[in-house]
C-alpha cells in the first residue's frame, strides 16, 4: 500500500528536521530528494513549495511547509505518537516551538551571516539581541527531561534539531545545559535513524560528485 506521506527533502538541509520528526511518528513515507538547483527550482516542486526550498510534506493531498510547521502538523495528524501534550497543557509547547523557528532561527543566522543588530536597535529585532535569545532558549532546556515536562513533544524535535545544529557547527555556545539536552536527543532511536539515513545520502551524493 502506497503511503500517505511523501517527504521532499535534501540531507544537507533543515529536511533532517522532517525526516526526524516522521521517524518519531512512526508512519511510512516516501523520500523525494531535491538538489538546490533543478530539483528544488522545478515548476513541479514550486508548485508544492513557491519558495523552493525543502523540506516539505504532502500527507493526503495537504502541503505542510517550514520544519517547525512540519513537527506540529504531524504531531496533531498521528496522536496515537503522543507527541503533543494535551491542549490544556500547550503553554510551553506553543512557546518554545514558536521562539525556536523566531527569535532563535533569525539570531543564529544573522550572526552566521555576520549581521549585527545597531546599538540601541534591538528593539526592533524580533530576536533582540543573539545573546538574548541564546539565554532564554538555555532557560527552556534547562530542565532534566523534556520541555514540557516528561513528555518528549514535537517541540523537542525543533527545539533540540536548532540546539544539535549549533552544538555540531559551532553556531550556539557550548553550554552544559545545551550540552546535557542534546546528549539525551541523541540517544533516542528516531533521531539515530534519521542521522543514519540522512548520512547515507550524503555520503552517495558525495560520491557521485
Amino acid at each position: 500500500m502506497p503511503a500517505d506521506i511523501t517527504l521532499y527533502t535534501n540531507p544537507m538541509s533543515r529536511g533532517q528536521i522532517a525526516r526526524w520528526m516522521l521517524e518519531e511518528v512512526g508512519q511510512p513515507y516516501e523520500t523525494v530528494v531535491l538538489d538546490y538547483s533543478d530539483g528544488m527550482k522545478s515548476a513541479d516542486y514550486l508548485a508544492i513549495n513557491p519558495m523552493g526550498k525543502v523540506p516539505a510534506i504532502v500527507h493526503r493531498g495537504k502541503v505542510v511547509t517550514e520544519a517547525a510547521a512540519i513537527c506540529a502538523y504531524l504531531a496533531d495528524a498521528f496522536p496515537d505518537a503522543r507527541l503533543a501534550p494535551a491542549v490544556s497543557d500547550r503553554s510551553d509547547y506553543y512557546r518554545w516551538l514558536f521562539f525556536a523557528a523566531g527569535p532563535v532561527e533569525a539570531a543564529v543566522t544573522n550572526k552566521a551571516l555576520g549581521f549585527v543588530v545597531p546599538e540601541g536597535r534591538d528593539r526592533m529585532a524580533g530576536y533582540g539581541t543573539f545573546d538574548h535569545s541564546i539565554d532564554a532558549l538555555e532557560r527552556a532546556v534547562s530542565v532534566p527531561a523534556w520541555i514540557c515536562g516528561d513528555q518528549f513533544t514535537a517541540a523537542d524535535v525543533y527545539v533540540g534539531a536548532q540546539v544539535d545544529w549549533g552544538l555540531t557547527f559551532g553556531t550556539m555556545p557550548s553550554r552544559p545545559a545545551f550540552e546535557a539536552y542534546a546528549d539525551r536527543l541523541r540517544e533516542r532511536p528516531a533521531y539515530k535513524r534519521q542521522k543514519e539515513m540522512d548520512g547515507a545520502l550524503i555520503a552517495q551524493m558525495k560520491r557521485a560528485e
